[in-house]
């Protein structure tokens, strides 16, 4: 279940930092609408990571698709130093 509370319970904002552990963030709510997110600082990591490997992928998979970028047998050879 997600932890929500309204924005303006971060005047006592110790009570809402306790509450977070990774996993679970925080989410935060301003005039009944969803605002903010407070993470894990891990979990930020996690995320950054994740879209950086999916971004990655894409990249890989566009190349794949159009033809483009494939290496020669022989070039492979060569930067793997074999």
């Amino acid at each position: 279940m997600p932890n929500i509370k309204p924005v303006s319970d971060l005047r006592n904002y110790n009570e809402v930092l306790k509450d977070i552990v990774e996993g679970d963030p925080v989410f935060l709510t301003k005039n009944g609408r969803g605002r903010f997110a407070i993470l894990d600082i891990e979990e930020y990591e996690k995320n950054q990571a994740t879209i950086k490997l999916f971004s990655k992928l894409m990249e890989a998979e566009k190349a794949v698709k159009t033809g483009n970028e494939w290496l020669t047998e022989e070039q492979v050879k060569k930067d793997l130093g074999v």
